[in-house]
């Protein structure tokens, strides 16, 4: 018996989400493949080094190439993003990104989330208390000036000088 990288129930997660053709693996192969694809990404092991307890080298890398090549892995990364989200279990708390040099739009970093997963996001966010974003992802400011309906800038906010302290201009 080997020893199993998934619980039972991080298996009844991602199994749905691993496509079984008509000749395909049995579903425990079908386990054994995809922890032997953990396995490599784990230790960083080339593929020829896999242990025998997941199969052939040969048939996992295989099987990881379609489901690459599918969308299992970009499919599975959504599943669980919005399993998390429905569960109320994001905790915003715990992430730490340095905007100075991380800072880029989703579809800037190749990443594409679907619209639904997009929508348990925001839902999950606006219900911890974050801060409204606009449509290019930025924190909406709320100024004094907006609040009053000046228009004409004068709170100081952005992009204004400070009230010069010189005097009157002499003309």
């Amino acid at each position: 018996m080997t020893r199993a990288q998934l619980t039972d129930e991080e298996w009844e997660f991602i199994g749905p989400f691993l496509p079984i053709g008509g000749f395909g693996p049995y579903p425990e192969r079908l386990r054994e493949q995809f922890e032997g694809v953990m396995w490599r990404f784990r230790t960083g092991s080339q593929w020829r080094e896999m242990p025998e307890r997941f199969g052939a080298w040969q048939t996992v890398y295989n099987r990881f190439m379609r489901w690459r090549d599918s969308g299992v892995f970009q499919a599975l990364f959504e599943g669980a993003i919005a399993e998390t989200a429905r569960r109320d279990e994001i905790d915003m708390s715990l992430v730490s990104v340095d905007s100075t040099t991380a800072r880029a739009h989703h579809d800037a970093a190749g990443m594409r989330v679907s619209e639904e997963t997009l929508a348990a996001l925001e839902e999950a966010a606006s219900q911890k208390g974050e801060h409204p974003r606009n449509k290019a992802g930025r924190t909406v400011k709320t100024t004094q000036s907006a609040l009053s309906g000046d228009a004409s800038g004068a709170d100081g906010g952005p992009g204004s000088k400070p009230p010069s302290s010189a005097g009157p201009a002499v003309g």
